[in-house]
């Protein structure tokens, strides 16, 4: 297995999460479409799905940042620096298929183009605002290590789990 340390680890494992974004993105999207929404209105409702479930795997897996007692500040944080990028994201969306061209106007072409985009714009956001790496010394903001400068993914992410999701 191919281990990429430090800013080339995580903007490599963020892309991985962005296709996964990506894949919720479409499907939700097809979904809403099927269901008789307008690609407009079906791309902000997959937009937003696919925001939640990246955030909870970026926070998680990638940045290993996600904190319930910061839980709200970092969904807020997340939304905020990603909001940008994915208004971009949206308009170059339908800018593209209001063009009625036979190859960008096409659903999975313009989305994946305004993804792209996107991604370099919220991968900056992400990293240098909300999941960023804490200084020395700063309270409650030890550096974690980067992917695969621990010999993987660290400590056991289960507990993380069992607390943002307690046993009823």
């Amino acid at each position: 297995m191919i281990k990429l340390k430090g800013e080339a680890g995580h903007a490599g494992l963020f892309a991985a999460v962005g296709w996964l974004g990506f894949v919720t993105d479409y499907l939700v999207l097809r979904l809403a479409l099927h269901l008789g929404l307008s690609p407009a209105a079906g791309r902000i409702v997959s937009l937003l799905c696919a925001m939640h479930v990246t955030f909870l795997v970026n926070g998680l897996f990638v940045f290993r940042r996600l904190e319930r007692r910061r839980l709200l500040r970092q969904w807020a944080s997340y939304m905020a620096a990603n909001g940008f990028g994915n208004f971009c994201n949206y308009w170059i969306f339908v800018t593209l298929v209001s063009l009625h061209g036979w190859f960008v106007s096409n659903h999975l072409t313009a989305l994946a183009i305004s993804g792209f985009v996107a991604w370099t714009i919220n991968y900056t956001g992400t990293r240098l605002l909300v999941f960023r790496r804490g200084r020395a010394g700063e309270k409650g903001e030890e550096t974690p290590p980067g992917p695969g400068e621990d010999g993987g993914w660290g400590r056991d992410r289960t507990a993380d789990l069992r607390v943002m999701n307690p046993p009823l």
